[in-house]
Parts: C-alpha cells; structure tokens; sequence
C-alpha cells in the first residue's frame, strides 16, 4: 500500500466569485465531507501547504502579471479579470497556498514522507496563462509544480496528464517548447476554451511531447480506457518520466453540468490505476495530482474518493 498524501486549506474555502458561480467553496466542502464519511481521510496523511514563493511561480507566469494580481487584489466586493474569473478578498492568498500546496506535496513526495498526494485546492489552475488569468484559474499550479520538481528537485523528465475535460491550455502553452515535459490531454472537443486540437503536437524542439487527445461528447470509461492504454501508455513508456502529474479535474463525469462526457467514479479509479502504473513503472511511484474542475458537488466528491482510492490501493 502506498502512503497517499492530502493538501488542504481552510483558506481555500475564502476565494469567492459569487452565489451561483460553479466554481465555489462547496466544492471543497463536498470533497471533505465524502472523505471523512467514507474513512478513506483516516487513510491520508495530511500535508500542510504553504504560501508559493515568487521565485517558483515566475518560473511560469510572467513578473508583472504576479505583481498585477497584487495590485489589484480587492479589500471589499469583487475585481473581474476574465468574463468567468474574479478575486473576492480572500483570492489571492487562495491562490498563493494552492500553488504552495502543490509545491509542499512535491516536496513531501521527494522526501519519500508519501508515495503520492491529492491536493484539495482551489483556485484551479490549468487555464492560467504566462500573463492572464482565465477559466477559473488564477496562478497555473500544476505547471508550476512541474517546474519545481526539475529546478528545486532535479529530476529532469516531467509527465504532465491533463484528464479535466476541457482543455489545459494554459499548462500546454508553458511546455510546448520543451521536450523535457511531456504533456498529455484528453478532453472535450470542441469546447472551451477551444484550444487542443491533435495537430497542435508542440512547437521547436517540444514537438511531439504535446498530445491532444480530442474526445466526442458522449464518451464514457470505455473510450478513456482505451485512449489511456492505447496511446498515454506508450507514449509515456517510451518517454520514461521521473515524476508524473495529473491535472485532475473530474469534470467529464456523466452528471457534469459544464460538460457533456461519461465518465464515473470507477471510470477515474481505472485511469488512476493507470496513471499510477506510469509512475510505479519509471518515477518509483511519485505522483502528483491537483483538483481542477468538477462542478456536480455529489459527483465531484464521489468521483475524488474514488481516485484517492486508488492511489492508496496502487
């Protein structure tokens, strides 16, 4: 049984962008509340995050936009960055401990303290670009991340798998240059943002370590299955990563009201097992994942229980 570490803060709970916005501090509530009824939380050893330093998040977002969020960070009501996307009092150290999150299970990973570990965050980050905030996601958590466990850890292959079901444009545009991270993709098409098409394979000497998967509305755990087995796997056995990271939205489920997927809860255990078999294969089982989207609260923490469950189970 490999130990399974879990990120969490309370301070998650205070980004705000509003009664009625999917993206919502009841998401959190759900996920935690499942874990502690179904005793897999018991099950978990909890890693306390931390506020990223500027130094790790300039490694992927530009000096003047981290110092623009600063800047305009409200003290009362709302500031709109995007048509979707807001900061409430409460954003910005939100999204400062979700990308410190991120950083601090790297770390508790590196030191061999868990195998693997979930972090419960929020802000999600997957569509923040280098200079814009977009799609829910203020700080790229995941991106940065990855960077930290080549520049701070020194490990030098990085898997990046992207299963939220719309597409991490964001984490792609960080990497797409870069052959050193392998960045892989499945999700909705066409949808938002738009982006992930399978021709867009990576640009320069990255070319060829981006994979787009496009899905069709309607896929369910068999055409994941597939997908997964069939292309990830042998891709990522001939890539041979040292660290794998999984952008986990779980908003391909069946019951998502943003999407129009089929995945369930033993469809995200299957992709987890798999996903963990990468890393048991080539990283001695370092895995990292971090909550993207997932907007039915019931389905979101079914679905989050069930993947933490396979990782204990991996």
């Amino acid at each position: 049984m490999g130990k399974t570490g879990l990120v969490y803060h309370p301070a998650y709970l205070e980004h705000d962008m509003g009664g009625g916005h999917p993206e919502s501090p009841h998401r959190l509530r759900a996920i935690m509340q499942q874990l502690e009824r179904s005793g897999t939380a018991a099950k978990l050893t909890n890693i306390e995050p931390r506020k990223a330093e500027d130094e790790w998040i300039t490694q992927i977002h530009n000096p003047s936009y981290v110092a623009a969020l600063n800047k305009h960070q409200p003290a009362s009501g709302r500031v709109a960055l995007d048509p979707d996307t807001s900061m409430s009092p409460g954003s910005l150290l939100a999204a400062y401990l979700a990308a410190g999150g991120a950083l601090a299970a790297v770390d508790a990973i590196m030191r061999g303290e868990v195998e693997h570990a979930f972090c419960a965050v929020r802000p999600p980050g997957h569509h923040a670009e280098t200079a814009r905030a977009m799609g829910f996601c203020l700080f790229n958590n995941v991106a940065i991340a990855a960077r930290y466990v080549q520049k701070k850890h020194g490990l030098t292959r990085v898997l990046v798998v992207d299963w939220d079901v719309h597409h991490g444009n964001g984490t792609q545009h960080s990497f797409e240059q870069d052959p050193s991270v392998l960045f892989f993709s499945t999700h909705q098409y066409p949808h938002y943002p738009g982006t992930g098409r399978a021709s867009e394979r990576g640009t320069g000497a990255g070319e060829g370590f981006t994979i787009n998967v496009p899905m069709e509305a309607g896929d369910g755990d068999e055409e994941y299955h597939a997908i997964f087995l069939n292309v990830l796997l042998p891709a990522a056995d001939a890539f041979k990563p040292e660290f794998v990271v999984i952008s986990a939205g779980f908003d391909a489920h069946r019951d998502d009201p943003l999407a129009s997927m089929g995945l369930t809860e033993a469809g995200y255990s299957d992709l987890t097992g798999l996903v963990a078999g990468i890393a048991k294969r080539h990283a001695r089982g370092r895995l990292l994942s971090a909550l993207e989207g997932g907007y039915n609260l019931t389905a979101l923490a079914a679905s989050v229980d069930a993947h933490l469950r396979a990782l204990l189970a991996a």
